[in-house]
């Protein structure tokens, strides 16, 4: 190709080497700058390989800290040392009651007669095959359960076993029921947000596995690095790094440049995992009235929303403001203790600062 086109990218020709390694749930080769967390929970895991019971883990941190990633690369790791140990690693966001949970292991186990089945009865075939082995228990989001009852059972009747609970809430654990808080007594981790050197790192790495060599420009890198230390989430500099690429491919670029990345970091503040087209009308009142209420305590916003005609019931409207915050439309906050207890603030993110986000 001729020296004045040399630098205009083909239209079958693309800028990403792999860019699956720009997904938050892909597990790299080395998980960076939690070694240390890591070999906590293998140590808690140890004794499973001796055939004794494990232990238990807490591990709490805010989103995009790497609390997933080490767990994955942990259970990846636990497969290819041994098959005596069986990893069940479960999302608490979709499998959110005791009864989804047991289909969910059943699943795992490649259990396929569930048909017309009761929890007791699912959980006595799930008992005698898990007694046969060791296992590691993973629950994901543990914050988004409705009930706590296969946790007792499987306290109660698995033998050897470690459970490790993941939520971004430290508070969780103390509202736990007392038969369970006492039959549980883990470690408990907590993963710190990293500090700029290390999101660095990390981006890097990812970069590496994501794009050829130098194709994302230095100057576009260290505004996605910056941007991404400032707002403590490292998901957010995934999805950057993966726009900015999108947006360079998109103008014929061979290169990533900083005007690519200023274009996509424009465009942070759409950043939802949804897109607000998609919701249901009752999400829209909801997320509508969050906007205008922002801030406000979740029974207020209840209230509210019944005052304007909604017909969920409780319990309804707290899932829907659970799929909200997941698709980033909306922050929740939860604390514990003070003069009312547990209270759950709703904030819009719509009216945050970038900064904020």
């Amino acid at each position: 190709m001729g020296g004045l086109f040399k630098d205009i990218l083909g239209s079958n020709e693309s800028l990403f080497k792999n860019d699956v390694a720009l997904d938050y749930s892909f597990v790299p080769k080395i998980v960076p700058y939690r070694e240390k967390e890591q070999r906590i929970i293998a140590s808690c895991i140890k004794p499973l390989f001796l055939e004794k019971s494990g232990k238990n883990v807490f591990i709490f941190g805010q989103p995009g800290v790497g609390k997933t990633v080490a767990l994955r690369k942990v259970l990846s790791e636990l497969e290819e040392e041994t098959d005596e140990i069986l990893p069940i690693y479960i999302n608490c966001w979709q499998r959110n009651t005791t009864f989804k949970i047991i289909l969910e292991i059943c699943d795992l186990m490649d259990f396929k007669f569930v048909q017309n089945k009761k929890t007791e009865e699912l959980f006595r075939w799930i008992k005698q095959n898990l007694n046969k082995k060791s296992v590691v228990f993973v629950f994901d989001e543990v914050d988004k359960l409705e009930d706590l009852d296969f946790l007792y059972m499987i306290l109660e009747e698995i033998y050897r076993k470690t459970i490790i609970l993941i939520t971004n809430h430290k508070d969780w654990i103390i509202g736990l029921d007392e038969r369970i808080k006492s039959r549980l007594m883990p470690e408990i981790i907590e993963f710190n947000p990293y500090n700029y050197s290390e999101t660095k790192g990390i981006l890097k790495q990812r970069c590496e596995y994501a794009f050829p060599p130098n194709v994302l420009n230095e100057d576009a890198f260290e505004l996605i690095a910056k941007k991404t230390f400032e707002l403590q989430d490292i998901r957010m500099g995934l999805h950057l790094m993966k726009e900015s690429a999108s947006i360079a491919e998109s103008k014929s670029s061979r290169k990533i440049l900083l005007e690519h990345a200023q274009l996509a970091l424009s465009k942070i503040n759409e950043f939802t995992i949804k897109n607000p087209d998609e919701l249901a009308a009752d999400e829209h009142l909801i997320l509508n009235l969050i906007r205008d209420n922002s801030g406000k305590k979740i029974g207020d916003l209840f209230k509210s929303y019944q005052e304007n005609g909604g017909k969920l019931v409780y319990k309804s409207f707290q899932r829907k403001i659970e799929k909200l915050e997941k698709s980033k439309f909306i922050s929740v906050e939860k604390t514990a203790g003070g003069n009312e207890g547990n209270t759950t603030i709703i904030k819009s993110n719509s009216e945050k600062k970038l900064t904020e986000f």
